[in-house]
């Protein structure tokens, strides 16, 4: 299961809106009001009636983001998978990442730098030794690029990654 568009990701979290709601124990109203929504939408999405907009699905990635029903559904990070949906190309070094040891396949891993592929939503980033994120895009050449360009400009970044 890749998710690499907006509309996939609308789906998936509106197929797990209920089972959320129930994980964290709220009423139908609670929930609503957190996710600014009426009564009536969220039970429509709950029903698979309708699909939550964009930006409920990002609401939810952001409220929920440790939710065990989010990270088994959609990874460990589901901010960076909005990102990488969004974003063209996300270019936001320094970003502490968990190190991709369970939704993360890693492809090249070369100095301090290494290249990894999302299982879930297929999309690349690129961490140094430290687990934190250089760069991340759905365009594969564009990270393979930017991997080589780090490793490139590496001896310029061992000091910031020890």
């Amino acid at each position: 299961m890749i998710i690499n568009t907006k509309e996939h990701l609308k789906e998936i979290v509106s197929s797990k809106l209920r089972l959320l709601r129930s994980e964290y124990n709220f009423s139908q109203d609670k929930m609503a009001e957190i996710l600014g929504l009426s009564k009536k939408t969220l039970v429509q999405i709950e029903k698979n009636r309708m699909l939550a907009s964009w930006t409920v699905v990002v609401a939810v990635c952001g409220l929920f983001r440790e939710s065990e029903i989010i990270k088994m559904t959609i990874g460990d990070d589901p901010l960076e998978i909005v990102e990488a949906i969004t974003f063209d190309k996300v270019s936001t070094p320094k970003n502490v990442t968990g190190g991709g040891r369970m939704f993360w396949k890693t492809l090249l891993s070369e100095k301090q730098f290494r290249l990894q592929k999302h299982v879930l939503s297929g999309h690349f980033r690129v961490i140094d030794g430290n687990d934190k994120r250089w760069v991340s895009s759905f365009d594969e050449q564009y990270i393979y690029n930017e991997f080589e360009s780090l490793l490139k400009r590496g001896k310029d970044h061992e000091e910031e990654t020890e």
